[in-house]
């Protein structure tokens, strides 16, 4: 688990295709604190299908961040 609370910009370099996976978002709070949380749950040919892979806790200000930098990128009105 991390908690996410600024996003740094860095260019991959070697993009390549990637197997789909299954992720689900959870809106929790913690000590007054809200978050979004991603989970993702790997792809279908893992050893242990439909356990969680990875989680990301982003707090409001990396939210509203990834969401800017999305915007740009995507060509989308903020």
């Amino acid at each position: 688990m991390a908690t996410i609370r600024k996003f740094g910009h860095l260019e991959q370099g070697q993009e390549r295709a990637t197997e789909e996976c299954e992720a689900k978002l959870v809106a929790i709070e913690i000590e007054a604190e809200r978050f979004l949380q991603l989970n993702s749950y790997g792809s279908a040919h893992r050893v242990h299908v439909g356990a969680r892979s990875q989680n990301m806790r982003l707090c409001k200000e990396a939210f509203e961040q990834l969401v800017e930098i999305g915007n740009k990128h995507f060509g989308l009105k903020s």
